[in-house]
Parts: C-alpha cells; structure tokens; sequence
C-alpha cells in the first residue's frame, strides 16, 4: 500500500496539482491589484488658504472626490477660503478618496430674532445680545406700559419675532414712556360703539363698563352716556364706562337723568346756608381759684411720692390771682 502511494505516477499528479493551485492563487492577487490599483497612492495637495473654486479645481486633476463644508464665520478671512482640509495636505491616499474641505462662509450665520415684546427693556437688551444682534435707537412712546418694549423696527419697518437675521444686525426698540398725567376725557356720546372704543384707545384709556340698553352687543349702538364725563381730567390707562342704545341721545332723556342721579352727584355751593357756615370756636374754660376754701397742705407721707405734671399743649391764658388777706400772728403771753 505504501509502495503504491509513492508511485512516480502518482507524485507526478500531486506535484501538477500544487502548480496548478499557486497559479490560481497568483493570478487571483495579481487581478485584486490591477482592480483596486494597489501600490497606487496619491499625495493630497496642500489647499489651505485658496479659494474653495481653486481646491476643487485641483482635487479634479487629481483624481480625488471632494465634500465642502461651512465654518463660523471669521471675519480675518476671505469668504469661501479654505481654512481646514481632512486628510491634512501629504497625506497618501488611493485614487477616488473624498477630501473634506472646511471654507469660510460669506458673512455671518443668520440667527432668530427673539420675542421680546411686553417685556423689560433690560431683559430685552439681554436677550437681544445673547443672539448676537446690536440695539441700535430706543424711541419712547405714550404707554400705560412703562419702560416696556411696545414694537421692534429694522430700518424704519416692523420687525417681527422669529425673523432671520445676519449676526450683528442693529435693530431699534420702542419703549413705553409711562402714562400721561390729567388728561382730559374725550366727548363720546353721539358715536357708535365701534368709533367709541378707538378713540378710548388712541388716547390710550381702557374701556370699561359697556352696557347696551337692548341687552345686545351691536357696536353699531349709538353711545347715549359715558363715565368720566367729558373733558373731566383723569390719568391715561384710567377705564371709561359706555352706555349704548339703539335710539340718538336726545330721546332718552329720561334715561340719561336717572343715570346723572348715579354718577354726576354734585354739592350745591351757591346755598346761603353754606356760604354763611362758621363753624364754632370752643375755648377753654378759665380755672378761678376759690378764696372761701383754704389751702390744704399734703400729708407727710404722701409728700415722699414725686408728682407729676401733666403738659398740655393748648397754652391757658394767664390770670392773675387776687392777693388774699395776710392774717396777723397771736402773740404768746408768759405767766410767771
């Protein structure tokens, strides 16, 4: 059996065989490489510093996929310049690699323009700030809202909230100034609700009380009566109270006295009566000391007890008391 094993025959067929099996393996490495182009490399070029349009140019010829991306902006630099490359300029790397390209933007990132209305004209500028956006004019305005932001404005337009931005754009602010002093009331009757409640507002007052006489809410309703009256002064954000109606001013007459009776009390300054008013004068009674009575002297033991003296501080005229009778002193007599 072993004889037959070491036959030449057969060594000969395994020796073929071996031959075969490295040739399909050499030729499988050789085909791997021709394919994937081994032992090929290509050094990155340096790209740092020239305009995106140039790199890319460059990474075309040769023969490598590029990817660009946006950094902050940095003012220092060019718009779309390279600053950043990966892999780094000398590396070695096949035919086809991506090169990540980091280029400075054309100016800065946009940024949300935050909500800042009604609120504190300090929080504003804090928050304004913290986005990156400048404060430019700050307008004060009439307003029951003291030192509230009213409205935003970008070159003299309305800017609302949410809007996108450049970093480092300069907005102006309106602020509220404060309510006004004593400012007269406003004549409303003979207007319709609707023209009644602008007025209120443009003069910066509050509506109150609106009350319709047919228990409707028509703001077509004439007004017949209004609380202040008119031209009365009151303090801006004070409410005013409307009565409305259907029916003009002069046919509820009856209405608009019993309404009076409520809210237009006067005092009647022409009566005699009160025009010749004096009002008493109290003054206090004058103390006479008794003559008839003597002066009772304290006892010794309530002599040890300080007294004190009450003040008073409504000044008592002065009187001056009548001297009283000196009596003469009995003379002792010695009997020996």
């Amino acid at each position: 059996m072993l004889k037959s094993l070491f036959h030449w025959k057969v060594l000969v067929n395994l020796l073929l065989a071996m031959l075969i099996f490295t040739g399909l393996v050499w030729l499988t490495f050789r085909w791997l490489e021709f394919h994937t182009n081994h032992g090929k490399e290509i050094v990155i070029p340096s790209l740092v510093n020239k305009s995106t349009q140039d790199g890319i140019k460059i990474l075309d010829e040769t023969g490598l996929e590029y990817e660009v991306d946006s950094a902050e902006f940095n003012p220092k630099y060019k718009p779309f310049q390279i600053l950043k490359m990966f892999p780094a300029a000398g590396s070695h790397v096949k035919d086809g690699r991506i090169v990540t390209l980091l280029v400075n933007p054309r100016s800065w990132a946009p940024v949300t323009v935050p909500d800042i209305i009604d609120k504190y004209k300090n929080t504003a500028f804090r928050n304004l700030e913290a986005v990156g956006l400048k404060v430019g004019d700050t307008i004060y305005e009439p307003s029951i809202q003291t030192d509230a932001v009213l409205r935003m404005q970008l070159n003299g337009s309305i800017l609302k909230p949410g809007t996108l931005l450049p970093k480092f754009s300069v907005i102006d602010l309106v602020i509220g100034a404060g309510p006004k002093r004593n400012i007269s009331i406003p004549n409303l009757v003979g207007l319709t609700v609707q023209e009644a409640k602008a007025i209120i507002a443009q003069n910066l007052f509050e509506v109150g009380l609106v009350e319709h006489e047919d228990g409707g809410r028509d703001e077509s309703d004439i007004v017949y009566y209004q609380d202040p009256e008119s031209n009365s002064v009151r303090d801006q954000g004070m409410q005013i109270d409307l009565w409305a109606s259907k029916k003009t001013p002069a046919e509820l007459g009856s209405k608009i006295s019993q309404l009076n009776s409520m809210y237009r009390i006067r005092i009647d300054t022409t009566s005699t009566r009160i025009k010749d008013y004096v009002p008493p004068v109290y003054d206090e009674p004058v103390k006479i000391p008794n003559e008839s009575k003597p002066e009772v002297k304290p006892k010794p033991e309530q002599d040890s007890k300080p007294k004190v003296e009450k003040t008073t501080t409504t000044a008592a005229p002065k009187v001056t008391p009548k001297p009283t009778p000196v009596k003469p002193k009995a003379k002792k007599v010695v009997v020996e």
